[in-house]
């Protein structure tokens, strides 16, 4: 209700891995006249636990969440994109589905399989003029994220980041989803990796004690 107050927008509740929700949100768009472009962000991790003690629970909702909803948002709303005849598709994923780390196996799970989800899309929807773009962050301090990961733990959080200068903020992660979904339709930014400057790789971070 806040952002819908500073931007207009507006809010519908729903959560995309159920059916009935997806409807209710494909139905309030259509009402409002439609889109031609899909940004899908929601997802997360749960837990750090190595795959020998990892927790069903945490697993199961990962891949509810990232992998099984970004597909319903989609599937639901592809028909307007097509229709609209420029549409765009864009799922913010992370390295994660790139490189694997440990303490990660749930979330890389999930981001792999998003990733490659991604990729398959971008093949089928070419035709119908469908753009698909993938942005994978690396670092990026946000309140929720780790604390959420980490069971609201919030000493644990910020060792996260810890004498890391400069992680990435969300509001750079949105400057670059702004710009991907309006660069002029026949570009296709197709996978987009963004970083802070002080982790060079998935395996070097530079923290300042």
């Amino acid at each position: 209700e806040t952002l819908a107050a500073e931007t207009g927008a507006v809010p519908v509740s729903a959560d995309i891995a159920e059916d009935d929700d997806v409807a209710h949100l494909v139905g309030a768009v259509e009402a409002g006249g439609g889109i031609d472009t899909l940004v899908n962000i929601a997802g997360g991790a749960r837990g750090a636990d190595w795959v020998a003690d990892a927790k069903t629970e945490d697993w199961e909702w990962m891949l509810r969440v990232n992998v099984v909803g970004t597909m319903k948002i989609t599937r639901a709303f592809l028909p307007m994109l097509r229709a609209n005849g420029h549409g765009t598709v864009l799922n913010l994923t992370s390295v994660a589905g790139l490189v694997s780390y440990e303490g990660g196996g749930g979330y890389n799970a999930a981001k792999f399989a998003e990733h490659g989800m991604t990729r398959a899309l971008r093949l089928e929807e070419a035709e119908h003029n469908v753009r698909v773009i993938e942005v994978m962050p690396g670092l990026v301090k946000t309140e929720e994220f780790a604390l959420s990961r980490l069971g609201g733990d919030a000493a644990a959080a910020e060792r996260v980041y810890e004498g890391v200068e400069e992680p990435l903020s969300a509001e750079d992660v949105a400057d670059v989803i702004r710009y991907a979904v309006t660069v002029p339709h026949h570009v296709n930014l197709d996978d987009i990796v963004i970083r802070p400057v002080a982790q060079a790789a998935a395996h070097k971070l530079l923290r300042k004690r």
